[in-house]
């Protein structure tokens, strides 16, 4: 691994979490309130990036244990996704601009550093298709949980998931269908790098492939 990797995972882990802490404190002391801060699709994946960061550069700054790689990938997918999702639906919505340098430290920088992150340091061995499943199934909670939590509190996260906004649940139903489609094809493509940079690795290296293990997908 380059040595400045873990050193840089690090740093990025912090300005994430200033970021967020940030937004956070504005979030308890305005109207949108802790519950609903943590109740963000967006929120919870940064969330979950900056852990899994600041380990990973942990373990490289001391040798210990890796992240798992299908962790690693959870990660990749979820951001990406809020990056695409953020760029073609969300932008538009003034009030998802109230603090700009925060949006775009979590909707434009962090989408790009896990990618990036991914692409130079590959999974250590091949993940298989089927343990990659896995990564749908956070996005699937987030789903019913926000449209529950919205039916009991009257408020959804994210305009798409509103069913008071023109379409009702006919359009939800839709839009969830697409997100659907949008993770599992985004997913695929995570795999599919993350695999195929992970072999033209152990080529170069002349290491013997570790996609046949019985503990595929974790490193």
């Amino acid at each position: 691994m380059h040595s400045w990797l873990s050193p840089a995972r690090l740093a990025v882990a912090a300005v994430a979490a200033v970021a967020l802490g940030f937004s956070g404190y504005h979030a308890a002391t305005d109207a949108t309130g802790v519950p609903n801060y943590f109740s963000y699709f967006t929120n919870l994946s940064t969330m979950a990036a900056i852990v899994v960061l600041a380990l990973g550069g942990w373990s490289g700054l001391t040798g210990r244990r890796p992240v798992p790689d299908l962790v690693r990938g959870a990660v990749v997918l979820y951001l990406a996704i809020t990056g695409l999702v953020y760029g073609t639906m969300l932008a538009k919505y003034p009030e998802q601009l109230t603090i700009p340098w925060v949006n775009d430290v979590v909707h434009r920088a962090m989408p790009l550093v896990v990618l990036a992150d991914w692409l130079i340091d590959p999974p250590t061995r091949r993940i298989r298709p089927l343990a990659a499943l896995w990564w749908l199934a956070f996005p699937l909670v987030y789903l019913a949980y926000a449209l529950l939590r919205g039916l009991a509190v009257d408020w959804y996260p994210y305009p798409f998931l509103d069913p008071d906004v023109h379409g009702g649940y006919r359009r939800i139903a839709g839009a969830s269908c697409l997100m659907t489609a949008a993770f599992v094809l985004v997913g695929a493509a995570v795999l599919w790098v993350g695999n195929a940079l992970a072999a033209r690795r152990d080529a170069r290296d002349g290491a013997v492939p570790k996609g046949g293990r019985a503990d595929a997908g974790t490193g």
